[in-house]
């Protein structure tokens, strides 16, 4: 039988990857904390790693296990953790994995809340180097010997640069050093993250994987790309059988078990819902985000438009090469100087000014004062982020709606 199609194989990934009980097409959610042991040896071997087996639902449990196999299918990996959100995902996978003394190339348009993580593993002796990821120039000067990995946002938010991910990848496997890819804002179809030798792969499940703005979760994929032995920091308690296997196990006892940001049974099976209609929902967010940022970048009182699917985006056509059947949902604009964002915003009827991305309904809010206000005006500036600068998150409403919206807005009466 030839390979299905993405959008049948998320519909029936639960029941043909994870066959549940009872002839069910989904997963049962199982609220069990602990797991019964016929046989007592069997709970030693699984303390053991001999034998895989839930034992506490800190570490793993049958409905996240199941969300697991669906994103490592999703993504082509070797394996998945979940985490209860995507920030737990990147912060207890790096405190699993670096120690003092390590290196790692950053992208200086990480969102905030990301960068502010960076910002604080800087404290434990971590060093970071921010750089422009839409130069492979840049990125291999920032490289060191104790550099570790490369740490990236495919699209970055709220300015949308795309980052370099073909020579990016190519660099990292050729210095032998991870390549982290935050691939929130392109979920496949839309990206392939391995496709670009990704080693890991982020994604916060609470965006575009569950689609509808009511669930948190975030996950780590593995994607069997990267040669764990030479990376020289996994204990020797973690080195199993399966060298493939030597990250993820890592980061599940250091990252998952120790620091706690377990996802619950029922989150896990709300996403998993969700991910089913991904691809549906992504080609409806995206061709109303191209033909939202072309209204946009047409109209006198916009006065720049950040979107990688108009040509003077600086890298259209990096990502043009890159993307597949689109360029995102995620758009950013400027107002001219005289209209103030916030009465912008409050001028709007239908969308929703909200702190969210990758939901069903379309979003806005300005950029500088909220996800962007621990920033210096120094480092807003380096990130492209001007004060008038308001983010739009793409939802799947009727097109002329929401053009209708932003025309009534805009053309409101700002100057007195």
């Amino acid at each position: 039988m030839t390979k299905m199609g993405f959008t049948t194989r998320q519909v029936h990934a639960d029941r043909m990857l994870n066959t549940p009980e009872h002839g069910g097409v989904h997963t049962s959610t199982s609220n069990s904390v602990l797991f019964e042991f016929k046989d007592a040896q069997g709970i030693i071997d699984a303390f053991q790693g001999k034998q895989a087996a839930h034992v506490y639902s800190r570490s793993s449990s049958p409905s996240v296990a199941a969300l697991q196999a669906m994103l490592n299918e999703l993504e082509g990996g070797v394996g998945a953790l979940c985490y209860a959100t995507g920030m737990a995902a990147i912060s207890s996978s790096l405190f699993a994995l670096l120690k003092a003394g390590d290196h790692l190339i950053v992208s200086q348009y990480l969102f905030g809340n990301t960068r502010s993580f960076f910002e604080t593993i800087k404290d434990f002796g971590v060093q970071v180097t921010y750089t422009d990821v839409t130069d492979i120039e840049l990125v291999m000067d920032a490289y060191q010997p104790n550099t570790r990995g490369v740490y990236t946002e495919t699209v970055a938010n709220p300015v949308t640069q795309v980052a370099d991910l073909h020579a990016i990848g190519q660099f990292c496997e050729e210095k032998n050093i991870l390549f982290m890819v935050d691939n929130t804002m392109t979920p496949p179809p839309l990206l392939r993250a391995k496709d670009y030798k990704a080693s890991l792969i982020f994604t916060s499940l609470t965006k575009y994987i569950a689609g509808h703005g009511n669930v948190l979760g975030g996950a780590v994929i593995d994607t069997g790309l990267f040669n764990w032995k030479a990376f020289g920091g996994i204990k020797p308690a973690y080195q199993v059988a399966d060298e493939t296997q030597w990250g993820l196990t890592q980061i599940k006892k250091r990252g998952l078990r120790d620091l706690g940001a377990t996802l619950s049974p029922q989150s896990a099976s709300a996403i998993a819902l969700g991910m089913e209609t991904l691809a549906l929902r992504l080609m409806r967010s995206q061709q109303n985000a191209m033909k939202l940022a072309t209204f946009l970048d047409n109209h006198p009182n916009v006065a720049k438009v950040f979107y990688p699917g108009l040509v003077d985006h600086p890298q259209h056509f990096m990502a043009r090469e890159q993307l597949n059947a689109g360029y995102g949902a995620i758009l950013s604009f400027d107002l001219i100087d005289g209209i103030d964002p916030v009465a912008f915003l409050n001028n709007l009827d239908l969308v929703i000014c909200a702190t969210h991305l990758g939901d069903n309904r379309t979003l806005a809010l300005p950029v500088a004062p909220t996800i962007y206000f621990e920033n210096s005006a120094q480092e807003r500036e380096e990130m492209g982020i001007s004060n008038n600068m308001l983010r739009v998150s793409v939802g799947i409403e009727d097109t002329d709606d929401l053009i209708a919206d932003f025309l009534q807005a805009l053309n409101a009466e700002y100057f007195g």
